[in-house]
């Protein structure tokens, strides 16, 4: 799904920050509001709030990362992660944190939230790779929003979600099968 986000490089934020020098990864923290979040205050909630994410840090401050405030002309609203999300459109979506209250600069990489609950089927990495399959299902494929029930739009997914050109330098030398 293409969004037109409105927002600001998270680059801008870091560099304004001036993380110390032995900051080697960012870690990103949701809010936890029982009253309005009924996730949250479920006797089955699977996550251990608040919900957790990183980044390294050359990855943050890459110009494609960016804070979003608004979508669509407009301000960000609750559902969409109101009042801040962090947007890194080469990742899997649920690298896009929502609703952040608190921004760390680390030296440790952090342990995020999917990486606690299913280790084997989501890294700390994300990055959309056709060629590294989910545990349960293939990725080498995706259906594009909005799409019909009887017509989908299914398209090869692309390496990088089709940012391989800008990105791929971060990830230089690594082996991204292991390295999800």
């Amino acid at each position: 799904m293409v969004i037109p986000w409105l927002g600001i490089p998270l680059s801008g934020l870091i560099k304004r920050f001036e993380p110390l020098s032995s900051a080697k990864y960012v870690r990103f923290e949701t809010a936890v509001m029982p009253d309005v979040m009924p996730g949250v205050r479920s006797n089955f909630a699977l996550i251990d709030w608040p919900y957790v994410e990183g980044l390294r840090l050359d990855e943050a401050v890459h110009p494609l990362a960016f804070l979003a405030v608004g979508m669509y002309g407009r301000e960000l609203p609750n559902q969409n992660g109101a009042p801040l999300r962090l947007v890194v459109p080469w990742k899997y979506g649920f690298k896009s944190i929502k609703s952040i209250v608190r921004i760390s600069f680390v030296r440790e990489q952090p342990r995020t939230t999917w990486q606690s609950l299913a280790p084997s089927e989501y890294g700390f990495y994300a990055n959309v790779n056709p060629a590294v399959s989910h545990p349960r299902w293939s990725q080498a494929t995706e259906r594009r929003l909005p799409s019909g029930l009887f017509s989908p739009d299914i398209r090869d997914t692309l390496l990088f979600n089709g940012y391989a050109d800008q990105v791929a330098g971060l990830y230089r030398g690594m082996d991204l099968r292991r390295n999800y």
